[in-house]
């Protein structure tokens, strides 16, 4: 049991450490957000939705589902798009140097965006299907659920450790100067994955 659970936190690391959407707006938004409690609903949607394609890939049945080569589609299609809009959003947001929660994305729109970075990335979820779902085969009974919950565990930890690693940031950065650059380079990351994303689409034509 010990085996499974350390190979799925060494493949947790492995595949939540690189650059993407969701960490890009999850650090994002413990950065710009006033109050620490304001990032919570990002974090925890977040992780949710990992838990929740985790036990689909563990169970088979994301699987199944991206057999359906419309289904994918739409997954790019959307998630372009989106992603462009996202990009502009963050690209034009305002950040508050005191504890004001003007210019700030609303809690509901936090949760749409971490919703929707979670679950509209295409790559993301073929990461989580073919090597989390696949890694998975070889365990059974204890240690499979020592593999899950280590790939879990690790998702919940690493959306909270961003969010407050990008709190101290804004705790450094009394003139705010910071934070805008730091919008800036979130839009222009997402846009080069946006970007990255449609170039997979049209070749995957």
């Amino acid at each position: 049991m010990a085996e499974a659970f350390v190979h799925g936190v060494l493949l947790a690391f492995g595949l939540i450490l690189p650059l993407g959407v969701q960490n890009v707006f999850i650090f994002n938004q413990g950065a710009i957000q006033p109050r620490f409690i304001r990032v919570i609903p990002v974090i925890i949607t977040a992780a949710l939705c990992d838990t929740m394609l985790i036990s689909l890939a563990v169970g088979g049945v994301s699987l199944l589902i991206l057999q359906w080569m419309w289904l994918k589609s739409l997954l790019y299609v959307a998630g372009f798009f989106f992603l462009l809009y996202m990009g502009w959003s963050l690209w034009k947001a305002e950040v508050s140097t005191d504890h004001s929660e003007h210019g700030q994305l609303s809690i509901k729109r936090q949760v749409l965006f971490a919703l929707s970075v979670s679950m509209l990335n295409p790559h993301a979820l073929m990461d989580t299907i073919g090597v989390i779902g696949t890694n998975s085969l070889q365990y059974i009974g204890t240690d499979k659920w020592a593999f899950i919950g280590a790939t879990i565990g690790i998702s919940w930890l690493w959306f909270f450790g961003l969010a407050i690693a990008g709190r101290i940031l804004r705790t450094l950065d009394n003139s705010g100067r910071l934070m805008r650059g730091l919008n800036k380079i979130s839009a222009l990351t997402i846009w080069l994955i946006a970007v990255y994303m449609g170039m997979s689409m049209i070749t995957s034509l």
